[in-house]
């Protein structure tokens, strides 16, 4: 597969392709629907597919203030794409030049000139230009100019009423509710980041967890207590895992991410960067009044996940 970053990496005889556009922040049900289409359409028409997103949400650079988190970080998000099997990817850096050029200018530049598009896939929502003057009408109207064809692919209504959306995916982490979440991503959601050294408390209580760098990339669920993996080269191991400021003790910072791996007592993990995936959510954060119960509940905890992940 090929992945470029920015117009220039494109090799010169790349297409006739067939193309795709958007954010794809998470790559959930509906932008698969997306990608599952272009797929099949350009097989069926001789085209090379091709994803073209962003290394970062278009609002960062427009509306900052109106920015949400992203679902994933940039280095997860094309590990995704490329496994979606499409045949490129197009990263285009999203800055002030990019937000100012007209819809027309885009299309020229972009899907003609460089990508040599035939046919363009786009959702039902989709807005391009500075600022959204674009549409999927003016798409259409620029591809007969152009020389391409486009295809509008309906919304993804996973439960018959509400269409699969980052927002939608974002509120209920903001829940911890990891499994509806995964249902709509098809993936487990996941947080990437260095491990580093922490306050060691976990250590001296018995249950040594990795604690992950507050720059970690992805969504961070609510506060409480997860099953899940963690994901170290290549290898997964179950882990119970600790998100917040762990109210028991004073000067956590907060959203800390912490994972401890079931039976490992020893685990040499630092300066590694992990993965961890959460699969579902045992409890909420809670404030003991003692090392004891606080013991006697982690490994209560302990044992919730290692059902729940057998």
């Amino acid at each position: 597969m090929i992945s470029a970053k920015g117009v220039a990496g494109i090799p010169q005889d790349f297409g006739p392709s067939a193309v795709t556009i958007g954010k794809f922040d998470g790559v959930h049900a509906g932008h698969r629907a997306v990608i599952t289409d272009l797929i099949e359409r350009s097989r069926a028409e001789g085209l090379s597919s091709v994803v073209v997103t962003f290394d970062r949400n278009p609002l960062a650079v427009i509306n900052p203030e109106a920015c949400p988190e992203p679902l994933l970080g940039e280095e997860r998000k094309a590990e995704l794409l490329a496994a979606s099997g499409v045949d490129a990817t197009l990263t285009l850096p999203f800055d002030e030049e990019l937000s100012r050029l007209s819809p027309e200018d885009f299309v020229r530049t972009i899907l003609h000139d460089a990508l040599h598009a035939r046919l363009v896939i786009v959702g039902e929502d989709f807005r391009f230009g500075h600022r959204g003057a674009g549409d999927a009408a003016a798409l259409t109207r620029l591809g007969e100019r152009y020389g391409f064809d486009v295809d509008v692919v309906a919304d993804v209504h996973p439960n018959g009423d509400r269409r699969a959306s980052s927002s939608w995916i974002r509120e209920l982490l903001g829940r911890g509710e990891v499994a509806a979440a995964a249902a709509l991503l098809n993936h487990a959601p996941t947080v990437r980041g260095e491990v580093v050294h922490g306050a060691k408390r976990g250590r001296e209580l018995g249950f040594p967890t990795a604690n992950l760098t507050p720059d970690a990339d992805g969504y961070i669920p609510a506060d409480g207590v997860y099953a899940g993996w963690l994901v170290a080269d290549g290898v997964r191991m179950p882990a119970a895992v600790s998100v917040g400021n762990n109210p028991t003790f004073d000067g956590v910072p907060q959203k800390q991410v912490e994972a401890y791996v079931l039976d490992q007592t020893d685990l040499d993990l630092y300066g590694l960067t992990v993965d961890v995936e959460f699969v579902d959510r045992i409890r909420g954060m809670v404030a003991f009044t003692g090392i004891e119960p606080l013991i006697v509940q982690m490994r209560d905890d302990v044992e919730r996940v290692r059902r729940l992940l057998s």
